[in-house]
């Protein structure tokens, strides 16, 4: 079975790695396509590196408008020279679906879209316009599926990968602050994103926000795990915050050595302030409160605050239908605003721990693990008649 995969940020690797291990459970796969780490080490050749397509909002892709433009024509190319038995394109739909458009133009290719448009978020027509280049869509959320068919797309809810991850015991939480001279000290996560342009724009706050909870907290400790692709720039950031984090390098160390590293760091950090995204899910895996802070360009602030249809962006509060977990977003993304809801939440840290359990539960915790669920959806899908 020939599987071409696309995947455009380290949210989408994650995926397409559980996908791909899934589909060696059930069938003899040959990959092909755009992965990063995770997918390479289930065994993909990436045809150029995947971070080339990790830019998000508007005004920031705009400089590499032409870069992009010939990526995408590429990876067209290719998918049409391979013949795949399916395209699955993970995530980044701004990538992802003008290359699958390219795909169907010229072929009969099938097509399957993993992780729904949040359609029930903002721009609700782009269901529609997907349902012209897309068969079959992966949905992480349990509320997904009937936007989609709605749409004329056949949807499975497959849930979402972090549920079967593993997560650090509190031996492995207790080595860690051994190993890194922590000790009994408060532990804070810093998570500033996995995209040069949001580390660059939100490491700085997150430095005079830390700044001034330190003020009442001096004992406190950070640790910052990175991604391959900004650790130099998050090194280069961090010369200015008030206490010099311990920031965990993946280049120094091989990826099941790294994840096991991350996930102790998550186990043994009693608060976590991250930027928005699918770290939150991490987060809440590991039952490790948090506060979201996240800004962009402000023109892709402008233009997307005024299409947004919800009042959270947060996952863990949307998928547990709470608002458990405090927001700093746009304008409000500031080291005042971020310190008073860090202060907050360490004084009541509990308090987010039902939304946290609850989340886990519906996005399928127990039970298949989603990779191999969204093979098993696919298999099925491709053995059914047209």
């Amino acid at each position: 079975m020939r599987v071409f995969l696309i995947a455009g940020e380290a949210s989408g690797d994650k995926l397409g790695a559980a996908l791909m291990s899934g589909l060696k459970q059930l069938t003899t796969p040959d990959f092909s396509g755009v992965g990063g780490p995770l997918m390479q080490a289930e065994g993909m050749d990436s045809l150029f590196p995947m971070d080339e397509l990790s830019i998000m909002g508007l005004a920031e892709v705009l400089p590499k408008y032409m870069h992009l433009k010939r990526r995408i024509a590429q990876t067209a190319a290719a998918v049409i020279a391979a013949r795949p038995d399916v395209l699955v394109t993970i995530d980044s739909p701004d990538f992802c679906l003008r290359v699958a458009k390219l795909v169907k133009a010229q072929s009969d290719i099938r097509t399957v879209h993993y992780v729904a448009p949040s359609v029930w978020a903002w721009r609700p027509g782009r269901a529609a316009k997907m349902a012209r280049v897309i068969d079959h869509v992966l949905a992480l959320l349990p509320f997904e599926p009937p936007y989609m068919e709605a749409a004329g797309m056949d949807c499975d809810f497959v849930g979402h990968p972090v549920v079967a991850e593993p997560q650090a015991t509190e031996a492995e939480a207790q080595a860690f602050r051994a190993r890194h001279g922590i000790g009994e000290a408060p532990l804070l996560l810093a998570l500033p994103g996995s995209r040069r342009g949001e580390v660059a724009r939100l490491a700085p706050r997150f430095g005079q926000a830390l700044a001034r909870v330190m003020q009442t907290r001096p004992d406190l400790r950070i640790v910052l795990p990175t991604t391959p692709n900004v650790t130099d720039l998050v090194q280069n950031l961090v010369g200015e915050w008030p206490v010099a984090p311990i920031v965990l390098d993946p280049r120094n160390m091989n990826n099941d050595a790294y994840a096991a590293e991350k996930r102790s760091a998550f186990r043994a950090a009693e608060i976590a302030l991250a930027a928005s995204g699918t770290v939150s899910l991490e987060l809440a895996a590991a039952d490790t409160p948090m506060v979201i802070a996240y800004d962009m360009n402000p023109l892709s602030r402008f233009l997307i605050g005024r299409m947004l249809r919800i009042d959270t962006v947060t996952l863990v509060n949307l998928v547990s239908e709470t608002r458990a977990v405090p927001e700093c977003l746009g304008r409000n993304c500031n080291p005042g605003a971020i310190a008073a809801a860090l202060d907050k939440v360490m004084r009541a840290p509990d308090a987010q721990m039902e939304a946290m359990r609850l989340t886990m539960e519906r996005l399928g915790k127990g039970g298949t693990p989603p990779g191999l669920r969204a093979a098993q959806a696919i298999l099925h899908r491709l053995s059914r008649p047209v």
